[in-house]
């Protein structure tokens, strides 16, 4: 038993070394450097960039379903502006006379 409260003192006194030894003060110092770096630049979360991609995805689907539809509606134009017009007896004008209404 006196055994293996050695080997658990011995490994808890180094592990505070370790804790508190030069190189955990050098990770600590090198994360706040890094974290006081990060914090300068204009950076975005993963998050945030996966939703703006997602915007920007549904935003050209939008874009080119819209290209195609001026595409359709111009071909449509030029259809009907370059085929014959036929003269047509409704494009005369009508002359409309109001009712009499004095014969009440």
């Amino acid at each position: 038993m006196n055994n293996s409260n050695f080997f658990s003192d011995l490994q808890g006194k180094i592990n505070q070394a370790l804790e508190s030894g030069p190189a955990k003060d050098i990770e600590r110092n090198v994360k706040a450097a890094m974290t006081q770096g990060f914090a300068k630049l204009d950076l975005v979360t993963r998050e945030e960039f996966d939703i703006q991609a997602q915007v920007l995805a549904k935003t050209r689907a939008k874009l080119e379903a819209l290209e195609l539809r001026v595409v359709a509606l111009e071909a449509g134009l030029n259809k009907d502006a370059s085929a014959p017009r036929a003269a047509a007896a409704d494009d005369t004008p009508h002359i409309i006379t109001p009712p009499d209404l004095s014969k009440n």
